[in-house]
């Protein structure tokens, strides 16, 4: 038989609520870097992001990325 911790519920709470409260600052960290290296990326290009290339199907008509036709309904 093994020796199981139980840990009073408002303790649970606690425990669980601090360990999301982690998970969001580590998401948020994670955010703000993305955000810096976007950043330096930028100032590093000149200051202009830089735009995709225009898609374009077989026949050469170009088409808006996320749509399958080139009108617009």
């Amino acid at each position: 038989m093994t020796n199981r911790v139980s840990y009073a519920p408002q303790d649970f709470q606690k425990m669980c609520e601090q360990a999301e409260r982690d998970h969001e600052s580590k998401r948020l960290a994670a955010l703000i870097d993305r955000v810096k290296r976007q950043i330096a990326e930028r100032d590093d290009t000149g200051g202009t992001p830089k735009r995709p290339a225009p898609v374009t199907n077989s026949s050469g008509l170009s088409l808006a990325h996320g749509r399958s036709a080139p009108f617009e309904r």
